[in-house]
């Protein structure tokens, strides 16, 4: 059987796939659409991260395709129906990355709380800005929001605890009386309430028409004020514009934000130049670890899944 790669997977994990079927890895082959539709015409996987989209037209290239694998969690850049009816199984990381998510959440959050860490290129040039440095916020003690309780929001929010803070969330899909909040240590909230009490708020839930610019500027204006934003959901899910303006004015305390509308986000964006930002290009759960993980299971499934299927 033949196997495509059309974005980047580790080394190991390919080595892997060529050990039991033909494989081809080109991690450029998202960018070179209609090349990966020529290389699909006798495929039957496909392996994909975020960029490569799944959907009728190029499903339709791909007359023998019985397997997609994905290096990742989120399922937006491919369309799941269209496969179903195919009957195409669309395999996802699920956990493999949680870790660097739940990390990276954590640790732009003590960044912005903090506040000291942009003084850099100051302190180089000879300036001592001590005094307005010196109010920077401890993580101890503060209270994490966190929207969507799956697997990476029950480990953010175990990290959060770890660090001596109260954790709150919510979740559509999670009754306020099961018993994972009380396993976790987690205090089910309301999305109003949550916004109102969170010291920093992270977002982790899937892009769907409920969720599509969820947090916004009537949102944003009802959070605590001076309080964090991390996204690593998905980009529609927060109003990229609201959160300039509120940035801008002072109502947020800072955001960082992996994900967004559009990606690469476009030059000219509003978010350009806005204070106590950190923007980073889609790689919250991408470390050497989690993509050794990522890329080994998603090995695995593909070339199970092709067996069971032959």
């Amino acid at each position: 059987m033949r196997i495509v790669v059309s974005e980047f997977m580790d080394e190991a994990a390919v080595a892997t796939l060529a050990e039991h079927h033909s494989t081809e890895y080109d991690a450029g082959l998202v960018d070179r659409r209609e090349e990966l539709k020529a290389k699909l015409v006798d495929a039957d996987a496909l392996i994909v991260r975020n960029r490569t989209q799944v959907n009728v037209e190029l499903l339709a290239a791909a007359p023998r395709l019985r397997v997609v694998g994905r290096l990742g969690v989120g399922l937006d850049n491919i369309d799941v129906a269209a496969c179903a009816a195919r009957g195409i199984a669309v395999i996802p990381a699920t956990g493999a990355n949680a870790l660097a998510v739940a990390e990276y959440v954590i640790g732009v959050a003590m960044v912005l709380l903090r506040g000291t860490y942009f003084a850099t290129a100051d302190v180089a040039a000879g300036k001592w800005p001590r005094g307005p440095l010196s109010s920077g916020r401890e993580i101890a003690g503060k209270t994490l929001g966190i929207v969507g309780f799956g697997g990476i929001g029950r480990l953010t929010g175990r990290l959060g605890r770890a660090l001596g803070m109260r954790v709150i969330g919510v979740d559509a899909e999670v009754a306020p009386d099961h018993a994972v909040w009380r396993e976790e240590g987690v205090l089910p909230s309301t999305l109003d309430a949550l916004l109102a009490q969170a010291d920093v708020l992270t977002l982790h839930v899937p892009l769907v028409p409920a969720t599509r610019n969820l947090i916004d500027a009537r949102r944003i204006a009802a959070m605590k004020p001076g309080a964090i934003l991390v996204n690593t959901a998905r980009g529609g899910v927060v109003d990229e514009s609201a959160v300039a303006a509120a940035l801008s004015s002072g109502r947020l305390g800072g955001a960082a934000l992996d994900v967004f509308e559009k990606e690469p986000l476009p030059a000219g964006s509003p978010l350009a130049g806005c204070p106590n930002l950190i923007l980073t290009p889609h790689i919250a759960g991408v470390t050497t670890e989690s993509n050794e993980r990522v890329s080994s299971m998603i090995a695995e499934k593909v070339i199970e899944a092709l067996a069971s299927r032959a």
